[in-house]
């Protein structure tokens, strides 16, 4: 057990909150010291991703913005761990940092919320659609080159009062995050990922720690799923061999059965005028493997409308 408290480093939105203190719950049931009063604590940490919201994630510098400070903490020391939803991690970590573990993964599929109760097939021509994700974005429009795709930041909650207040007719979510804060029934369609593959790493917990904090990765490791981390490695192993970030619209979903593997990844043109899709299989233990090779077949050829030379 550790000589002193763990502390949990975390953003402050409803979402973050709610996935620390999951976390915090799961390693006090699992080690009971733990559990005793003051020998967790939670430590907010606002973000350069929370603090500015009226700019989209691709203009100031991508997704890891919403885990710089916090891995910043973690570096110097000032937070023993970082809980975070891995769809938000940066492919290379900061030296130092691993991923400790990858907690058993939630629904990684999007949904539609419309404020008629319109699936997305049904809804109207020229029907003002909120999301800030390129991929999505891509997405809709490859399916349905009619919609207007507005971007919308926020939490979950800011993005649904938007949405009642008239801002747009419908949102594309995370069904994960509606379910984490008892919200999924709002969603009016689920969208299945042959119509909308998810984000990387959609649906799963990561938590991040130093790499030479031993004691602390031992009272992680009960918390690690084998098949969720095989999955998410596979998926990241992709996203890095395409060099994405959030300028770039890239899906991917893995699975397994038995001991077998099958990742599926979509590159897509920002405006859904092209795409090109990749699947690769092997056995689990050789995800990251099988991520690249994807990612690398995904690369050769693809032209400038992909956003490469």
């Amino acid at each position: 057990m550790l000589a002193r408290p763990l502390r949990i480093g975390t953003r402050g939105s409803p979402m973050a909150v709610y996935q620390a203190g999951l976390v915090r719950d799961r390693l006090q049931s699992l080690h009971p010291g733990l559990a005793a009063e003051g020998q967790v604590e939670m430590v907010p940490i606002r973000t350069t991703g929370d603090r500015v919201q009226n700019r989209l994630l691709a203009e100031i510098g991508g997704k890891g913005l919403f885990t710089k400070e916090i891995e910043e903490a973690l570096v110097d020391a000032r937070i023993d761990l970082a809980v975070h939803s891995l769809k938000d991690m940066e492919t290379v970590l900061p030296d130092g940092l691993v991923i400790g573990c990858v907690l058993r993964r939630d629904d990684p599929r999007d949904v539609l919320v419309s404020r008629t109760g319109a699936a997305l097939r049904d809804l109207p021509e020229g029907s003002r659609i909120g999301s800030a994700s390129l991929r999505r974005r891509a997405q809709l429009l490859r399916d349905r080159d009619d919609l207007d795709i507005v971007p919308i930041r926020g939490n979950v909650d800011t993005r649904l009062n938007k949405l009642a207040a008239g801002e747009v007719d419908a949102l594309v979510l995370a069904l994960c995050g509606l379910e984490r804060l008892g919200r999924a029934a709002a969603a009016t369609e689920i969208l299945t990922p042959e119509r909308m593959l998810p984000a990387v790493g959609q649906g799963a917990l990561a938590i991040e720690c130093r790499a030479d904090d031993s004691a602390l990765r031992q009272l992680l490791a009960p918390l690690n799923d084998p098949e969720s981390a095989a999955c998410v490695t596979a998926e990241r192993a992709m996203l890095a061999a395409l060099d994405g970030s959030c300028r770039t619209p890239i899906g991917g979903l893995a699975a397994i059965d038995g001991d077998r593997l099958t990742l599926d990844a979509l590159l897509l043109a920002p405006d859904g005028s092209a795409e090109r899709r990749g699947r690769g299989t092997g056995l689990s233990a050789e995800a990251a493997a099988i991520g690249n090779e994807v990612g690398e077949r995904l690369r050769r050829g693809a032209g400038p409308e992909f956003g490469f030379g």
